[in-house]
């Protein structure tokens, strides 16, 4: 993600790259060491993103949002904006309501964290990006004070009603991010 955006020019496309990470926490460039509560044997890595720290693992949905922000005349509060009503929406087809938390990034479903965002901006582009918890083992969320929050539960698709694997997730919610994306591009460009 570093290379290709220090190295991508005004024609470089925009790019989205989905996956999902073996078991890891990672520190943000905010992150206190006071918030790893017992790690355990899962590995910790430092990261140049924002924000606390957080865990990542399989079940998991991460999508890394290599965007120009400079190219769409976004501020990082609209970027953000963006990324959290496209994981508003995918919930609201499954009815249920996702909520935003204003100074807490992220997407929240009955006062708890089901995705987090996380993002870098170089040269007036992002990276990094947000993960959306499916069906995963939550335990490892219990060694860490997430985002840097104490006692901040987390959920998952699973406990909230969505039983679908995460590659259904993936192939159902791709289209509402790009919907949004492309919905806050033109709104910003009329």
């Amino acid at each position: 993600m570093q290379t290709f955006t220090q190295t991508r020019t005004i024609n470089t496309l925009d790019e989205l790259w989905v996956l999902q990470h073996p078991p890891i926490y990672t520190l943000g460039q905010a992150s206190k060491r006071e918030h790893l509560l017992n790690t355990g044997a899962i590995p910790i890595y430092p990261i140049d993103r924002g924000g606390q720290v957080t865990y990542h693992g399989p079940g998991q949905l991460i999508v890394y949002s290599l965007i120009d922000l400079k190219r769409r005349h976004w501020g990082v509060k609209k970027f953000v904006f963006a990324l959290e009503q496209a994981l508003i929406n995918y919930l609201a087809r499954h009815h249920i309501m996702g909520t935003r938390r204003e100074k807490a990034p992220g997407v929240y479903v009955n006062a708890c964290k089901i995705a987090a965002l996380g993002l870098k901006i170089r040269r007036g582009c992002s990276y990094h990006g947000f993960s959306l918890n499916v069906d995963m083992d939550l335990r490892p969320f219990q060694g860490i004070n997430p985002c840097g929050y104490a006692g901040l539960k987390v959920t998952q698709l699973r406990d909230v009603g969505i039983t679908d694997t995460l590659e259904q997730v993936h192939t159902q919610f791709l289209p509402y991010l790009l919907e949004t994306l492309n919905a806050y591009e033109y709104a910003s460009s009329s």
